[in-house]
């Protein structure tokens, strides 16, 4: 789980304009930072299959945002993911 601390530095590095928290950007980044809390998590408890099923929801709902994002607006699409460091 995400402190709000650091769901904060998340969204205004990733943010297009200062009320903005809820983008397909913004989204991601998000999503990104949660998938890496809960990689570390179930490198140290193997057998946490709720953690695991958890973590795969979250990243089909990433994909579903960076497909929606790369259909729209190509150009953010590409800036993020060389942001965020994913790869595709």
């Amino acid at each position: 789980m995400l402190t709000k601390r650091v769901k904060t530095a998340v969204i205004k590095d990733v943010a297009r304009h200062e009320s903005d928290s809820g983008s397909p950007d913004v989204q991601v980044a998000l999503l990104s930072r949660k998938i890496e809390e809960l990689t570390k998590h179930l490198k140290k408890n193997q057998k946490d299959f709720h953690s695991r099923r958890g973590l795969l929801q979250m990243v089909a709902d990433r994909r579903a945002h960076l497909r929606y994002l790369e259909k729209s607006d190509k150009k953010r699409y590409s800036a993020l993911i060389k942001k965020l460091g994913l790869k595709k």
